[in-house]
């Protein structure tokens, strides 16, 4: 990664519109009067509402149904009961929480509509709405793991989560789509918008360096000796050196699954731990080969502390697992694919034919209790987190709508635990076993957490000590840190001879860092900065960290601290992805910490089809304001590509570079229209008219510079925004005629 570079966000505007051009169309005036609909109130998350562990107080959430699976919501207190290590405690505090919004069946079916016509090819993606945290009804990661599933259960599942987001995605999820091969970098993904969550599906593939194969049982070959991964399917005896071959075998495939299943939870482990920072009760819906919990080779129990820690990290988080063996409905028996049509070895090693009932015992019994071994880590984290488990079924889907379903609400009880739950005097830790109860109602099911460690929440979450700890830990938190005030702006650019790169702005709030004035006059602050590029496959492909001294002469400290201070970044980027950098910055007095992250999808510009550069926004030098109803033009200066943030009234310029645009074949010229719109909430507040381009003035087509310029009505309400650009290309084909980008900023009074 280059050298990071602090300048004023004056210089910023001046270095970005050298690489787009100056050359602006007309202004698209926004009308004074433009509507706006008033947003739906959100509810915020309580701290209150989340599964708690201290040692006054145990809370824990808990899912009534009735018989045919629907929820129970109108129970009191006195109707519950909990039992702790085999005794009943009193209850302190009961409530029912609901994540569901009321007009939730309505949503649904609007969103399944709606959809579909968003991705229409003659229509233009509505931008997503930012969500804040108070703002997340449901936080939702569906975990893939590819590190041991087979290529036909990737592609089931990924039907599922296709037709999930196309039509189960709510106002106020948030949603990521995580594989356990991806790393730290596919943490992050936690994401309302649809088109990232489609991004996120195609980079579900099946490997052939996972532990999984074609098919989730590989196929019987009796001519083979060579078996691969069909070395756990044969009987554990077979004579002569054939056997030991075999068997060898065998044991290094059982070696390889146990290497790829402590990798599979350690990255689930991974993910829980980024949840925990999530509001309120979070569900993990994790599609899987199976999981299972004893040694094929005896009895013995495998992954117990692993799965315990799991679990014991997911009850504090309030995380929820639904597991969905995504092997669907298998055939034990044989199959079509199994050739059994050779000469198996016999007794001595002689060579024998087998009878039909002999192949089908041979095939059956390892596959059937291969089977249901596998299921069992699957139904036992399930049901130890209070969520649910659904196996042997072909409609992948129908496991993501039964959780949805099952997160609509919740009961969240709290009492008083034991003394001895904790072991304050002697320092041992032990498994507090929970059970929940309806009295006097046998036709009600409850689905709660298995128990608690006996470990209260301070001990078990240690706050970082050290720099790197801190930095780290802002780093990875899916809701930047808040300590340091933080705005990163990060956009897609491609100059000549430079190719493609990532061009980052992060603007800092002097504020939140401290600075102290130095024997010479001037003001000095010691900030740290740790700053990570992944790329679409989790993996890192910059990173850097460093001290960085800053100092302010005393005559211009007033007006830094009003404007502000923004680092500069440049990362190359050598081919086309999804990528995501994230910043975290530290005081080094105070040691408060601040995080921010952002995604850029660099496109493929060898495919020849039509393309747009990030957008880049800012308030037009002073003089342009002369004819503008705002009067406060000094102010509106503020407004550069850092900060973001306009002035009700104030003009908005923005700037972004075309690539890929058809040219006419008699004039050379190309035939371009652009449309600037607004967005608030996810609602569109204004539409401008669709414009012809005049590229009369280019000259180099390729890379076809283009602007334009908004006028923001006073009569907007102050509050997060979303400016698209869209541009039509009458020459290209109708599947690549539109592109669009987008970049939200903030209205202030």
């Amino acid at each position: 990664m280059p050298k990071g570079t602090i300048l004023l966000p004056v210089l910023i505007f001046a270095l970005l519109i050298s690489a787009f051009g100056q050359r602006q169309q007309p202004a698209l005036p926004l009308p004074q009067s433009a509507p706006t609909p008033t947003p739906t109130p959100t509810p915020q998350e309580d701290d209150d509402e989340v599964v708690r562990i201290t040692t006054n107080l145990v809370q824990v959430d808990a899912v009534v149904t009735d018989r045919d699976g629907h929820h129970v919501t109108d129970l009191r207190a006195e109707d519950f009961e909990i039992i702790e290590n085999g005794r009943p405690r009193q209850l302190t505090n009961f409530s029912y929480i609901t994540t569901a919004r009321p007009t939730d069946a309505a949503s649904s079916s609007a969103a399944a509509v709606a959809a579909p016509a968003a991705r229409s090819r003659n229509a233009p993606p509505v931008p997503p709405a930012r969500l804040r945290p108070e703002q997340v009804q449901r936080t939702i990661a569906l975990v893939v793991d590819d590190l041991r599933m087979s290529a036909e259960s990737i592609h089931f599942a990924r039907g599922a989560l296709r037709k999930y987001v196309d039509e189960q995605v709510q106002p106020g999820d948030l949603v990521a789509i995580i594989r356990t091969s991806a790393g730290i970098g596919a943490l992050q993904q936690f994401t309302s918008d649809r088109q990232q969550l489609y991004a996120a599906i195609e980079r579900v593939r099946w490997s052939p360096h996972s532990s999984g194969g074609q098919s989730a049982f590989a196929p019987i070959n009796t001519l083979d000796r060579e078996l691969g991964s069909a070395a756990t399917e044969i009987p554990d005896s077979l004579p002569g050196s054939v056997d030991s071959e075999r068997a060898g075998l065998k044991d290094l495939n059982e070696f390889r699954d146990e290497l790829y299943t402590v990798g599979t939870l350690g990255a689930i482990n991974f993910v829980v731990r980024g949840l925990r920072e999530m509001p309120g009760r979070k569900a993990v819906i994790l599609f899987s080969d199976g999981l299972a919990l004893y040694d094929p080779r005896g009895d013995t129990p495998r992954y117990v502390s692993n799965l315990q820690r799991l679990i014991d990290l997911a009850n504090r988080a309030s995380v929820v697992f639904y597991t969905i063996d995504a092997r669907g409905l298998q055939p034990t028996g044989p199959t079509a694919a199994d050739d059994t049509a050779g000469s198996p070895i016999g007794a001595g090693g002689s060579a024998r034919s087998m009878r039909p009932d002999e192949i089908g015992e041979q095939i059956l019994s390892p596959r059937s209790g291969a089977l249901f071994e596998s299921q069992g880590g699957l139904n036992f984290l399930a049901r130890q987190t209070g969520g649910l488990s659904l196996s042997n079924q072909n409609d992948l889907n129908k496991g993501i709508r039964r959780a949805l379903d099952d997160m609509r609400g919740y009961y969240l009880i709290g009492y008083r635990p034991d003394e001895s739950a904790f072991d304050p005097l002697t320092g041992r830790v032990r498994f507090n076993r929970l059970t929940v109860r309806v009295k006097n109602r046998p036709d009600l099911r409850v689905r709660s957490r298995s128990g608690y460690v006996g470990i209260s929440e301070a001990a078990a979450r240690p706050q970082p000590r050290t720099r790197g700890e801190q930095l780290m830990s802002a780093l990875v938190s899916p809701f930047g840190a808040g300590g340091v005030n933080l705005r990163l702006t990060s956009l897609f650019i491609n100059t000549p001879g430079g190719g493609s790169a990532m061009r980052s702005m992060l603007l800092i709030d002097p504020h939140t860092l401290t600075f102290k004035q130095q024997p010479d006059g001037q003001y000095q602050t010691q900030m740290d900065i740790m700053a990570v590029t992944f790329g679409e496959d989790g993996r890192v492909v910059d990173q850097f960290n460093r001290i960085e001294t800053v100092r302010v002469r005393p005559e211009a400290f007033q007006h830094f601290l009003t404007r502000g201070m923004v680092y500069d970044l440049n990362v190359p980027i050598k081919k086309p992805g999804a990528y995501q950098l994230r910043i975290a910055v530290r005081d080094a007095t105070t040691e408060r910490v601040g995080s921010a992250s952002q995604y850029v999808e660099v496109p493929n510009l060898g495919r020849k089809r039509l393309t747009l550069s990030g957008l880049v926004i800012a308030s037009p030098p002073a003089e342009a304001h002369a004819s503008a109803p705002s009067t406060n033009a000094a102010e509106d200066q503020r407004a550069d590509p850092g900060t973001r943030r306009f002035r009700r009234g104030a003009l908005l310029d923005y700037g972004f570079v075309i690539y890929n645009a058809r040219l006419d074949a008699a004039t050379r010229r190309p035939q371009l229209t652009i449309q600037a719109r607004l967005f608030s909430e996810g609602r569109e507040v204004y539409a401008g008219r669709a414009q012809p381009f005049d590229s009369t003035q280019q000259t180099g087509l390729e890379r076809i510079e283009a602007a334009g310029r908004l006028q923001l009505g006073a009569e907007l309400p102050p509050g997060e925004y979303v400016l698209q650009v869209v541009v039509t290309d009458a020459l290209a084909d109708e599947r690549h005629r539109i592109s669009t980008q987008w970049i939200d900023f903030e209205l202030v009074n």
